[in-house]
């Protein structure tokens, strides 16, 4: 029998992703954790709900419609906003949000991510806004960054920061290796790859990235993307002709 299951549920144009380590669970020692994703924007970006059964959860890439995300997440305590990198659509509606979110809960919940290399996308997202022609985002100055290799302690559980770039300078990826997922942002799609036709943009990095930091992950480890619907490792190993040897 396999170690893990996955159930998806869709309901109101929403998916809820359970993928869990049951024997893990069996022994005690993992909360599972739940992934609702929200499209926002006229781009359709996932932004993705992490929460557990305690009613506390962590905001991942709430690129704008932020009145759209409050409304998922009536009734819990959110622990922080984690950002995968400074497009507009990841990180348009995040001072936003943490605003809005601050005055309900009366304490900080900071913004977390990406790698420093992307601050200068989060500080033009308004520009970026502007080209689009969508109103309402804003630049973000995260509370802290984070560096590939780090570990973030949230929801009683650990994520480990992987930096993936490629699609921006200053990608990452959180991994969350006890609930079978990574939280890829705009790095890996079912049957392609993140787009690097920028002027920072890096074809050759974001494949090494991608075969270093998530193709070495199990077969069954989910991937949730940044657009549209998630896949596997194992899946894109075998079938994603950017990644076939």
């Amino acid at each position: 029998m396999p170690s893990g299951c996955c159930v998806s549920l869709v309901a109101q144009g929403l998916t809820l992703y359970r993928h869990i380590r049951t024997d893990r669970l069996e022994g005690g020692a993992v909360t599972p954790l739940y992934a609702k994703r929200v499209p926002v924007t006229p781009l359709r970006q996932n932004c993705t709900i992490l929460s557990n059964d305690e009613g506390r959860a962590v905001v991942v890439d709430p690129g704008g419609d932020v009145g759209d995300i409050l409304q998922h997440l009536d009734g819990m305590t959110i622990e922080a906003i984690l950002l995968t990198h400074g497009h507009l659509d990841h990180a348009g509606g995040a001072a936003a949000l943490k605003r809005a979110l601050e005055k309900q809960q009366g304490q900080p919940v900071p913004v977390i991510g990406p790698d420093r290399r992307d601050e200068f996308l989060l500080q033009s997202i308004t520009k970026q806004a502007a080209a689009f022609g969508i109103p309402g985002m804003e630049n973000v100055a995260p509370d802290r960054f984070v560096e590939g290799g780090e570990v973030l302690h949230l929801l009683g559980q650990d994520l480990h920061v992987a930096h993936v770039p490629g699609h921006t300078p200053g990608h990452v990826v959180f991994v969350d290796h006890d609930n079978r997922r990574v939280l890829a942002g705009d790095t890996l799609f079912r049957g392609t790859v993140g787009r690097t036709d920028f002027a920072y943009g890096d074809s050759q990095a974001l494949v090494d990235g991608i075969r270093r930091h998530l193709l070495t992950l199990p077969d069954d480890m989910v991937v949730l993307c940044g657009h549209g619907m998630p896949t596997t490792i194992g899946e894109e190993r075998r079938t994603n002709p950017f990644l076939i040897s």
